[in-house]
């Protein structure tokens, strides 16, 4: 059996995840539920049960996927071995989820170059939920923080990153040309059946800022100016990366109505290239660093 024969039939671990991913998307998109927006324990960002070390990028939306398809109630996550090592069991004809790790490869150096070259591989890794196993107990560290405190530490937030926020309009956008945030007054958010005012107003303007920061003379994601036809991208980027904030931050995800039309061209664009939605996770998850990174070099 010659190479490209044998290429074609390894597990293509870029597809699993994406479909996992549009699965989820397609599921909650007539509400315009993303696989990153829901309720309970599987909010937070997924951690692993034996390592109690957070999934980043990818492996965060892939679990948050798999936790809204399957409706899994908790963020714990561990491979078979890892179960048994916490003395834990999966059950018997659980089915596992997958998640990506990156190997490195190093090349021999050309002729004329100093350096080898480093390339990343991906490679799959089958991990099980908290709710398929038997004889494992969450440690009680993960209960929610109130929303009080909440919404203090977003505030501390958006303060430390010294971005400029207008609060006098009726929309909520980042305004390139000017560098400036311009959100509603936050008496204009309300509650709903499945948020409160709170939750909306934070996950409203952490999104905002995940574009702020693709600013040129910042992440330079978008230069001066963002293209018609990458509007789609940009905003599933930002949408993820409020996710990962709202989750470190304790906040609720909150579904965005005004970015509804926006889902047609995000599956769109997932079908066609299944490595764009890693691309987009490592691009949110890059903003969601330089944020925290931002916010510490700033705090008072």
């Amino acid at each position: 059996m010659n190479a490209e024969v044998l290429s074609k039939q390894r597990f293509d671990v870029y597809r699993a995840v994406t479909d996992t991913i549009v699965a989820a998307i397609e599921a909650g998109a007539g509400e315009f539920i993303m696989p990153w927006h829901g309720n309970g324990a599987a909010i937070g960002k997924p951690q692993n049960a034996h390592t109690r070390m957070e999934y980043h990028g990818i492996n965060v939306i892939a679990l948050w996927a798999q936790a809204y398809e399957r409706h899994y109630t908790s963020g714990y996550w561990g491979t078979y071995r890892q179960w048994q090592e916490v003395g834990a069991q999966v059950i018997k004809g659980e089915k596992s989820s997958t998640i990506v790790f990156f190997k490195r490869f190093e090349e021999e150096a050309e002729v004329n170059a100093d350096d080898p070259k480093i390339r990343l591989f991906a490679r799959a890794s089958r991990v099980f939920n908290a709710d398929q196993v038997t004889g494992w107990v969450a440690p009680t560290e993960r209960h929610p923080p109130g929303s009080a405190q909440v919404m203090e530490s977003v505030d501390l937030f958006v303060r430390a990153t010294k971005a400029k926020v207008e609060y006098n309009g009726t929309i909520a956008c980042y305004h390139i040309p000017d560098d400036y945030i311009k959100m509603p007054d936050i008496k204009r958010f309300i509650d709903t059946p499945t948020s409160s005012a709170s939750q909306a107003y934070a996950s409203t303007i952490l999104h905002e800022l995940v574009h702020w920061v693709g600013a040129k003379h910042r992440l330079n994601r978008f230069g001066e100016c963002l293209k018609h036809e990458d509007i789609a991208a940009e905003e599933l980027v930002a949408e993820i990366g409020a996710a990962f904030l709202c989750a470190d931050l304790g906040v609720e995800s909150v579904p965005r109505p005004d970015h509804a039309a926006y889902v047609a061209h995000w599956l769109g664009l997932l079908k066609n290239d299944t490595r764009a939605i890693f691309a987009a996770s490592r691009l949110a998850n890059q903003a969601s660093m330089y944020l925290h990174e931002m916010v510490s070099a700033n705090e008072w």
